[in-house]
């Protein structure tokens, strides 16, 4: 049960439904939107707002739904069932046109039965012969007009029709050229048709000089239509073939429409079908609007809502750009009614709206503006005492309206009813109004219903504070600013901050001082107390926030730090890895030219100055690749690292020279120099740059050395089959995507790849950018660009090699 007949107008579900009709794309769904009503029947509410989250996931996906040609065909199939009558031209273009979306509409929902399981139900019936569908294409063009050849008769009246009007143009146009040149017809004269017959226009003075019929005259009098006698017969015919060409036309539409009528029943149902696709279209959109979600919903009298808005002020306050502080609310067995105390102005009225309206249109099966994780129960009865605009007038009739609302209130209220009351007993004179109030909540509590009240009385937070099953609740106000912030607290009654408004619009001081000692102590320390309440709780809120902001400053810079510290770590191994690599190779180079300076020695057999030449050569190599010993060793593998011996340096030990990492074996020492054969060379060393190392790690190296593989060969044939001009580095880190852009780019040139793919995604625009910047470095790329749009647009970067 409603109360009172106006509710929907009162709580301003009237805009809902208008906006609904907005998103309507038919009549059949607006229609629809004028059927809701509200129900208490949990299962079929569950099913109502299934079915538009279905649709509100079709929305979200992108899908290609069909959205074009809702149209009405229910006065194409009441003619229809009449026996004799026949659908004109546009009226089975329109037919048609709804039927194709009908038809599009079922072959969307086949085969998705499990992902859309409530929508596909509703065409589980809807059976339509595909042939009916065909036998209109075939006879209707794209335009709606019949075909020529609609049928073989047709086409022989049109064929004729064309031929006889392409005679008459000819005689016609011949005919008037000569009255020109005779100075009969002015210049630019043109065919024309008047009472569906060719003719010419002839000044009416000349109407005499040509021999034929005047079918029409213009205006002003001063032009006649003449229809020469020469093509009299002509458009005689024409007209008999034009009147062939409706009885023929008449017959095809009467044929078409004759097979439509068996199928008048199921096509009543497509089109609800179509109607009802439509109503649940247009709830999903505006659910989108509002940004509405189905929430939890339990068949029993319970509201337990987070961050729930008013759709109508949440949409007025995006139109300029304003926010909308979002409504937390809670009744339950335990706390039933909620007595909201507040400053005017404060929200107190908005907060009661929001509830109403939200609550009615969830039970018409609408989607909410709330967030997850609400809980929304069913109420049987709904009743509101909520005042219009507000008003200079609050006599004695207002204040009966009221009493006549709360006679209904207490003959009606049961366990399952929900009544809003705004401004509890306001219209009469305080003391009486207070106790009047209180009588009536009293007896609502004991008959069980649930309810939300907003007062300023003091006796009515006083009896929230005692009596179980009410709680007080306050609209939160700053008191520093003065202003209302328009937040529901509950657990707590609220001040009317009476004093402390009438202190900020500028009061004198001895008149509020006079009305703190005409309310009297007790009641002036209870409101100093609710208001140093407020300002306690909102310096805490404020402190909190502040807390929050720097934790979460806190949380961002340790992941911003440990990122850092990762790409750092990352980068110095990278470093390592490569100084090694360089350091490997300097020495190879440095120990070749090392032992070719040697073997020119003895070639030349120690001439002094090829002699000093040589190693005046060996002497810049050894400055080239002069190393510290912390230096030498991070050069060295770590698997070709050989451990140091101490003790003295004999025949027959095993060495290694210090600033070059050659080993070889001692064999023999003269003084301070040492000769110590390297492999096939022999060269002569001073003591203090060789280091004994162990005997049988030296052999264990020297037989790695003679044994090691040949160096494996490159190949092409297993690469080219491996290799994919395709390179996704999504995910990555920049160091890591770049390494693979660089293996990419070695064997597209080394297999003469022309072009590239590199696919990097769109995000910030910071790993796309840094690739762009790495390829200009390769001489052997020619360009790069972005990908077509529809093949990735700026995610994907093509890349042009030589």
């Amino acid at each position: 049960m409603l109360y009172p007949e106006n509710l929907e107008q009162k709580i301003g579900f009237d805009h809902i439904r208008q906006l609904l009709k907005q998103h309507c794309l038919s009549s059949m769904g607006t229609s629809f939107v004028d059927k809701i009503r509200f129900s208490d029947d949990a299962p079929l509410l569950q099913r109502l707002l299934g079915q538009t989250q279905e649709f509100g996931r079709i929305l979200a996906s992108g899908e290609a739904f069909p959205s074009s040609n809702y149209l009405p065909i229910d006065k194409q199939l009441d003619k229809a069932r009449l026996e004799g009558a026949y659908l004109q031209e546009e009226e089975l273009h329109s037919f048609r046109l709804s039927l194709q979306t009908i038809l599009a509409c079922l072959r969307f929902f086949k085969g998705r039965e499990e992902e859309y399981p409530l929508l596909t139900e509703l065409g589980l019936n809807i059976w339509l012969d595909p042939r009916l569908l065909l036998e209109i294409e075939q006879v209707l063009d794209d335009s709606g007009r019949l075909k020529d050849n609609a049928s073989p008769e047709l086409q022989r009246i049109r064929r004729s029709m064309n031929a006889e009007l392409s005679r008459a143009r000819r005689t016609l146009d011949s005919i008037l050229r000569s009255a020109v040149s005779a100075g009969y017809a002015e210049e630019g004269a043109s065919l024309t048709i008047r009472n569906g017959r060719l003719v010419i226009p002839i000044p009416a003075e000349h109407k005499r000089r040509i021999r034929g019929f005047v079918q029409d005259e213009s205006a002003t009098g001063q032009t006649v239509f003449l229809e020469p006698a020469e093509v009299l017969e002509i458009n005689n015919t024409v007209r008999e073939l034009e009147l062939e060409e409706k009885r023929e036309i008449i017959r095809i539409l009467s044929q078409v429409t004759s097979s439509i009528r068996p199928h008048v029943g199921a096509l009543r149902k497509a089109a609800g079908f179509l109607a009802m696709i439509d109503f649940i279209r247009a709830k999903a959109m505006l659910g989108r609007q509002l940004g509405a979600i189905a929430p939890e919903l339990q068949a029993r009298p319970l509201v337990a809502w987070e961050q729930a808005v008013h759709p109508l002020l949440l949409l007025s306050h995006r139109a300029q750009n304003k926010p909308v502080v979002p409504l937390n609310i809670s009744l339950t067995a335990e706390n039933r009614i909620l007595i909201i105390s507040g400053p005017n102005a404060g929200g107190k009225s908005v907060a009661l709206k929001t509830l109403g309206l939200l609550q009615y249109m969830l039970q018409c099966g609408l989607p909410v503006p709330m967030a997850e994780g609400s809980t929304v129960g069913i109420f049987r009865n709904i009743f509101i005492d909520i005042g219009d605009e507000q008003s200079l007038e609050n006599d004695l009739s207002t204040y009966s309206s009221h009493l006549t609302n709360m006679r209904f209130f207490l003959r009606a209220v049961d366990k399952r009813t929900l009544f809003l009351i705004d401004e509890f007993g306001t219209g009469t004179e305080p003391r009486l109004g207070g106790a009047i109030a209180e009588a009536i909540l009293e007896d609502l509590l004991r008959q069980g219903g649930y309810g939300v009240i907003n007062t300023h009385y003091g006796n009515l937070k006083q009896m929230a504070d005692r009596s179980k099953g009410l709680i007080n609740g306050a609209m939160r106000f700053d008191v520093r600013q003065l202003e209302p912030m328009y937040q529901l607290d509950i657990g707590r009654p609220g001040s009317s901050f009476a004093l402390e408004i009438a202190r900020k619009i500028g009061l004198p001081t001895p008149v509020l001082e006079k009305a703190k000692e005409l309310a009297g102590s007790e009641q002036v320390e209870l409101d100093k107390l609710l208001v140093q309440l407020e300002e306690e709780k909102k310096h805490y809120q404020d402190q909190n926030r502040l807390l929050e902001k720097k934790e979460k400053q806190l949380r961002q810079s340790m992941a911003e730090y440990t990122e850092l510290r990762e790409f750092l770590d990352n980068k110095r191994n990278e470093y390592i890895r490569e100084a090694k690599l360089e350091a490997r190779k300097l020495l190879d180079d440095a120990n070749k030219r090392i032992e070719a300076t040697i073997r020119d020695i003895r070639e030349n057999k120690a001439e002094k100055e090829s002699t000093r030449a040589s190693r005046q050569q060996l002497e810049e190599v050894r400055r080239e690749v002069r190393f510290t010993p912390a230096e030498r060793q991070a050069a060295v593998p770590a698997n070709e690292r050989l451990p140091v011996e101490q003790g003295p340096i004999q025949a027959g030990d095993a060495v290694r020279i210090k600033d070059q990492g050659s080993v070889g074996e001692v064999v023999a020492i003269r003084g301070k120099d040492v000769q110590i054969s390297m492999g096939a060379l022999t060269s002569t060393v001073k003591l203090d740059r060789l280091e004994k190392i162990s005997r049988k790690a030296y052999k264990k190296e020297m037989a790695a050395t003679t044994t090691t593989a040949p160096m494996r060969g490159i190949d092409i044939n297993e690469r080219m089959a491996n290799f994919s001009s395709n390179l996704d580095v999504r995910g990555l880190r920049t160091d890591e995507a770049i390494a693979r852009v660089d293996s990419m780019l070695d064997s597209a040139a080394m297999l003469g790849t022309p072009e590239l793919r590199i696919i990097h995604g769109k995000g910030d625009g910071i790993l796309r950018q840094m690739i762009r910047n790495h390829l200009k470095g390769f001489s052997f790329v020619t360009g790069f660009e972005d990908e077509h749009v529809e093949r990735g647009g700026p995610g994907v970067t093509l890349v042009y090699l030589q």
